[in-house]
């Protein structure tokens, strides 16, 4: 059966009229409406699965270009990637959609903009779902995940920062890191979108040795396309992700990374403190070696601050989402049912009823 979702493209602009945000849409405008925050690297066309599956059920499912990608702004402004910053982006769009509050779903460092959005406007937020990165830790700086790093698998004597060494080679050699990347983007996102495979070590090659080796993986330059296998996306979405990538390079996705003191200073003085009372789910992607939740103690801040918590468990990869859309989707509606009935498309109105009756 063909699939007959529309997903229709829109933007805001904001900040001034300096700034806009272009987003796909799909499903009834007025249906529940869910957004879907990616993280490095990504385009609001990476979940083009998850917008397909909640319109198709009748929820109004919206994925944007997060600034610095795709047809969004990506300007060279530092400044434009703090949280603050950032969140200002998100209100602009959840208004855009005509609405005063949404389910959020965010991904990688779109989980960390889902957790700000969330600590500092708890009332714009009916539910919070993040992958791979939990609540309460990206977004806080430094202070609130390296003291978490499992010590045993990075003894700080020798791994100071532990996988993170990545985060503190773009504060020392920004430019040099996002050079690395552009040398082949087209390579690297193809090497990060490989099918993940039952870990060996729960070590991270790829990222704790960043500044030491001067590149990822102790590599000088991304393998070339012909190295790697097919990526996890379907072709088409693929095809368009690296074109977005080649447009805007990975400068300003970067300078997500630019920012931890000052994140913590926004973030830390919240009126919320950071708590949940509203419903949240995390998704632990297992195999994540780098936003590890299985071996270190870095769901536990999550924890502490939400009062209504979810966690499942994908065997999958840090981009669960690309690698199993069908699991997360299957877990986010779930999560919706039993959490927010209230949002299920139809709930109101359908005339849905249920008895039980002994069968004679």
């Amino acid at each position: 059966m063909a699939n007959t979702v529309n997903i229709t493209n829109h933007e805001v602009v904001y900040g001034g009229g300096d700034k806009k945000i272009h987003y796909l849409a799909a499903g009834p405008v007025n249906g529940p409406l869910i957004l879907f925050i990616h993280g490095w690297p990504g385009t609001g066309i990476t979940w083009k699965a998850h917008l397909e599956a909640f319109a198709g059920v009748g929820f109004r499912a919206v994925a944007p270009d997060m600034p610095g990608y795709g047809k969004s702004s990506a300007r060279r402004v530092a400044d434009d990637y703090c949280q603050e910053a950032l969140v200002e982006g998100m209100l602009a769009l959840l208004g855009d959609t005509g609405r005063d509050a949404a389910i959020w779903v965010g991904h990688d460092w779109g989980a960390g903009v889902t957790s700000s959005v969330a600590t500092q406007h708890p009332e714009v937020v009916k539910a919070l779902v993040n992958i791979a990165v939990p609540h309460h830790t990206v977004e806080l700086g430094w202070d609130a995940f390296l003291p978490l790093v499992n010590r045993e698998i990075y003894p700080a004597d020798k791994y100071e920062v532990g996988q993170w060494d990545y985060m503190k080679h773009y504060e020392e050699n920004f430019e040099k890191a996002v050079e690395w990347f552009d040398q082949d983007i087209v390579g690297f996102v193809k090497a990060g979108l490989q099918k993940s495979r039952p870990l060996e070590s729960r070590f991270s090659t790829l990222t704790a040795t960043v500044r030491k080796d001067g590149g990822w993986g102790g590599q000088k330059r991304p393998p070339p396309p012909e190295a790697t296998g097919p990526p996890v996306l379907p072709q088409d979405v693929y095809d368009s992700f690296t074109a977005d990538m080649q447009k805007t390079g990975f400068w300003a996705a970067s300078a997500y990374y630019l920012h931890h003191k000052r994140n913590a200073e926004y973030n830390g003085k919240a009126a919320s403190g950071g708590k949940l009372t509203q419903p949240v789910m995390f998704i632990h992607a297992a195999r994540d070696v780098v936003c590890d939740t299985i071996s270190s103690r870095l769901a536990e801040p999550m924890r502490r601050a939400c009062s209504n918590l979810t966690e499942v468990t994908i065997e999958a990869g840090h981009f669960a989402h690309y690698e199993k859309p069908g699991e997360v989707n299957a877990a986010l509606f779930r999560f919706i049912i039993e959490e927010l009935p209230g949002e299920w498309p139809g709930f109101w109105d359908s005339g849905y009823t249920k008895q039980k009756k002994a069968v004679l």
